[in-house]
């Protein structure tokens, strides 16, 4: 990924984030991710979507239920950015946990086993943090082995 691109022209060209390109155009996040703010995507990859049963991945591309997605994927976008330090240090000074909030006003929480990094959504759904610090001109993407589903699909 160029580091002088922004999030969004960076996922267009990787091929490990197709899937979450495609979901990011259909409720039009990928506008948001396309400003000169500063933000931080916790990016599933095309692996993690295929861990959802079909049935689930089905109805959240599905049109009918665009505004759900939408929420689902807000719950991979914090409105700064945190590199991985920036996360191992809050973790740090909260002794072993540490809480951010997502741009739908959720809060994340991240902490560590063994030498992961952990993020956790208010529902109990976990993933760890497989490639950190891919640096954008407006942001970061960490790379997650599981999506987020904080709302029922």
């Amino acid at each position: 990924m160029d580091p002088n691109k922004s999030i969004i022209v960076n996922t267009e060209t990787s091929e490990r984030h197709t899937t979450l390109l495609t979901a990011l155009r259909a409720t039009e996040l990928d506008a948001v991710l396309d400003y000169d703010g500063q933000f931080t995507v916790f990016a599933p990859s095309n692996l993690a979507f295929e861990k959802l049963s079909k049935a689930t991945f089905s109805r959240m591309l599905d049109p009918q239920n665009t505004e759900a997605l939408k929420n689902i994927l807000s719950y991979h976008i914090i409105a700064r950015k945190l590199s991985a330090s920036k996360i191992l240090r809050a973790m740090c000074q909260g002794n072993g946990k540490a809480k951010f909030t997502t741009i739908l006003g959720e809060e994340i929480t991240a902490t560590m086993d063994g030498i992961d990094i952990i993020l956790t959504d208010p529902a109990g759904n976990s993933a760890k943090i497989i490639l950190a610090d891919s640096n954008q001109c407006n942001g970061v993407i960490h790379e997650i082995d599981s999506v987020f589903l904080p709302v029922k699909m």
